[in-house]
């Protein structure tokens, strides 16, 4: 007899551009394709796909393109007013977050997500990332006999933190709420599973990409890799430390790589601190393996993370690890990091020096140890029992 295959479907924001969640996403995509029936549901334009993107052309997945219909001018003029009296004025309640996922989510455009995806007849959907995570709860009681599963990247205090620059304090209540009609939420450290009072499950991130050849541990090189966005990889505290750093060692210099709208802000403290010869910036790009394979200690500063990727594909070249203390940064890596206050440059200048007199060869090994942890196979095995509950 045939054994019919469960249908599983990603709800996500785009699959076809460069970023953490997309590579994620398409890394247990593919692995799932192979013994389910996977199609990815997107926001991106039929124009942008190019399944040579994480090498997604591997794999048997069905790609659907949506976009929202309008919603009149006059009812999203209501919605609106709604929408701000709940984030600023009314009471945190289950009745007025019910009223706000409706109105930050009219009924045009809900009904039509809706009909999208009942269409595919899906056993299982994911709403990828906390947003589309929640228009996935709001959708929930029309999608009778669906498991849905919201999948959260960033961490808690990322999204709920008073300087948050995704959601804010003012929306936490709402998530709470409206996640809880959710069969499971996956979260990608323990710590983030304490802090919600709904159902999750801890899944980490599995190492997306193929090594490269192990770092021989002899070049003197710092590596940072991650987008120059604001704030959030933290490498302006970086340049400052290895400004610090850099008054008392003549030799070692420090790679970065990434692309975004920080950069002008980088070259000018760069130049500022006359370190043009000591500190490179360089450009996205698909062979990141060449970097890791060349550097001598990777450094994370990031002040915030949902899961410090960078940290395992770092450590799968055998590079010793400087990060900043978030919680899930010493999930990842337990004893074997080397920390930091977060935000403090003057303690990560401190952890740059220390690392240039560490028993490297020691060290790196560990590291490879370490990722092993983190094997697609190791991932991929919790998926799938999730996805059978």
């Amino acid at each position: 007899m045939r054994t019919i295959m469960k249908r599983i479907c990603f709800l996500t924001d785009s699959i076809f551009s460069f970023g953490g969640v997309q590579r994620v996403t398409a890394v247990i995509a593919k692995e799932l394709a192979k013994e389910y029936d996977v199609t990815i549901v997107t926001f991106d334009k039929p124009s942008d796909m190019d399944t040579s993107l994480y090498g997604l052309e591997e794999a048997d997945i069905h790609y659907r393109f949506f976009r929202y219909p309008d919603t009149p001018g006059w009812k999203n003029f209501c919605c609106k007013s709604y929408s701000y009296l709940y984030r600023k004025l009314l009471p945190q309640t289950l009745c007025t977050s019910n009223l706000y996922a409706k109105s930050s989510f009219p009924s045009e455009k809900r009904e039509a997500l809706e009909d999208e995806l009942l269409q595919g007849h899906y056993d299982v959907i994911i709403g990828d990332h906390a947003p589309l995570a929640v228009r996935l709860a709001t959708c929930a009681k029309r999608l009778k006999g669906v498991k849905t599963v919201g999948w959260i990247h960033n961490s808690y205090e990322a999204l709920f933190g008073k300087d948050s620059l995704y959601i804010g304090p003012e929306l936490k209540k709402h998530y709470e709420f409206q996640l809880e009609k959710l069969d499971k939420t996956i979260v990608l450290c323990q710590y983030d599973a304490n802090k919600y009072p709904f159902p999750t499950q801890v899944i980490y991130n599995p190492l997306t990409l193929k090594p490269g050849e192990k770092s021989k541990g002899n070049t003197r090189k710092f590596l940072a890799v991650g987008r120059f966005s604001h704030r959030h990889k933290g490498f302006d505290l970086l340049i400052d430390a290895f400004h610090l750093f850099a008054q008392k060692n003549s030799d070692w210099t420090l790679d970065i790589v990434g692309e975004g709208p920080e950069e002008a802000l980088y070259r000018q403290k760069i130049a500022g601190y006359g370190l043009e010869g000591r500190i490179n910036l360089h450009p996205f790009t698909n062979d990141i393996q060449q970097y890791y394979s060349a550097a001598q200690v990777y450094v994370l500063s990031s002040r915030w993370e949902g899961f410090g990727l960078v940290l395992v594909e770092a450590m799968a070249h055998g590079l010793p690890v400087i990060s900043s203390d978030l919680p899930t940064s010493k999930e990842i890596m337990g004893d074997f990091g080397m920390y930091f206050e977060n935000g403090n440059s003057e303690q990560l200048a401190v952890q740059l020096e220390k690392s240039t007199q560490i028993d490297w060869e020691m060290v790196s090994a560990k590291a490879i140890e370490r990722a092993k942890f983190f094997s697609v196979e190791t991932i991929i095995r919790q998926w799938k029992k999730l996805l059978e509950l």
